[in-house]
Parts: C-alpha cells; sequence; structure tokens
C-alpha cells in the first residue's frame, strides 16, 4: 500500500516530535498532545496512526518508544537509502551538515560539484567528487537519491543526468520546476515562494 503524500508528510513530523519527547523522558503521548505540537486535530492524529496498523492507545497514551519503530517500519527502508547532494555552495553545505546523521535509514555519502577547488574536499565526513564521475560514483556506492542545490540556470541539465545515472528520487531545493521521468519521485521545495507566502500574510494580519 502506498500512502498518500500528506500522510508521509505528517507521520515524519510526528516521529520527528516523538523523538524529542523521547529525549526529554516522555515515555507516552496522548493523541491530543501529539495533535497541539503539529497544529492539528486528535481525530487526524488517531486516524493516521490507525491508518499505519497501530491501535495500542492505552490509559496513559501511546507507547512513544514503540510508535516511533511502527512509523520507523513504515517509511523507512530496511536496508536504508544512499543520498547525494548535487552542488556544494553555501545551501549544499548547510544540508550536507544538517541531514548527516539524523536519520540512520538516510545516509548522504557524496556529494558533487563542477568547481574544480571543491572536489575531493570532505564536509562533515561526505566526500566531494566531479560531477563528471555521477553516473559512476551513484552505481559503486548505490546511490538511489539526489538532493539538488545548484544554480538554476543549470537544474534542468543536472536533473537530466541524475535521471540517466539512475537516481530514483529528488528532492529539488532549484527555483526551477523540474520535469523527471514517472519512475523518478520528485518533490520540490522553493525557499522564496515559502517566505513570500509568510510574508503575505504578516502584511494582511498588519492591514
Amino acid at each position: 500500500m502506498t500512502l498518500p503524500e500528506r500522510t508521509v508528510e505528517r507521520l515524519s513530523e510526528y516521529r520527528r516530535s516523538l523523538l524529542q519527547c523521547l529525549e526529554e523522558g516522555k515515555t507516552h503521548i496522548f493523541s491530543h498532545e501529539l495533535a497541539e505540537l503539529h497544529h492539528n486535530t486528535a481525530v487526524q492524529v488517531r486516524r493516521d496512526i490507525m491508518f499505519i496498523g497501530y491501535t495500542s492507545m492505552q490509559r496513559k497514551g501511546y507507547d512513544v518508544r514503540e510508535l516511533i519503530d511502527v512509523i520507523g517500519d513504515i517509511l523507512d527502508s530496511e536496508k536504508g537509502l544512499n543520498v547525494a547532494v548535487i552542488g556544494i555552495g553555501n545551501l549544499g553545505r548547510a544540508v550536507t551538515t544538517y541531514f548527516v546523521g539524523k536519520r540512520s535509514k538516510l545516509n548522504i555519502i557524496a556529494t558533487f560539484d563542477v568547481d574544480t577547488t571543491k572536489i575531493d574536499r570532505v564536509i562533515s565526513g561526505v566526500k566531494c567528487y566531479p560531477l563528471s564521475r555521477l553516473r559512476e560514483v551513484v552505481a559503486s556506492h548505490n546511490i538511489t537519491v539526489a538532493i539538488m542545490t545548484v544554480p538554476a540556470d543549470s537544474a534542468a541539465e543536472v536533473s537530466a543526468q541524475l535521471v540517466e545515472a539512475g537516481i530514483k528520487g529528488v528532492l529539488n531545493f532549484t527555483t526551477v520546476p523540474l520535469d523527471v521521468t514517472e519512475n523518478v519521485y520528485l518533490d520540490e521545495y522553493d525557499m522564496i515562494t515559502s517566505l513570500e507566502k509568510v510574508a503575505y500574510f504578516v502584511k494582511t494580519s498588519q492591514n
């Protein structure tokens, strides 16, 4: 069964909060507590959790560790997936540094760039390769996911190279909408659009 995209997003958000709860020593949580953390409703939380086959709601709430494991079984690949970051400018470096070690089943193991001064540099334990070696490194390291942080004018060309290299999922941080083949999952995040949306609602609230 393939879950709806928004359900997958919410489950990821729930797990992030549950991991934080565990760090704080909280062992159980009620659906309304989890809902409040995400500006959601308890009904939606219960529906999402029942949707993945977990119904162990006790008097003291969900078992935090157990629910983390159940969500992990749904979201994570059993063997884990290897990830590459394409483009090591300011954003690419920040993304690499932020994501390394965040999830045991998602491993950033390579970065790529065309700038020769960045080749063979190591950022947060991850080596940078020349983009010309993309196909070779993707194959040898079994990389299936790519995060694109390249300049807008090279986004289309690089995405085509990723598809040709065998990448199966792309997270696009560029401002250019991409076209990929049907067998490649694409998610696009435009920070400028998100910021303009926030600014718009700030503006309207001040009128």
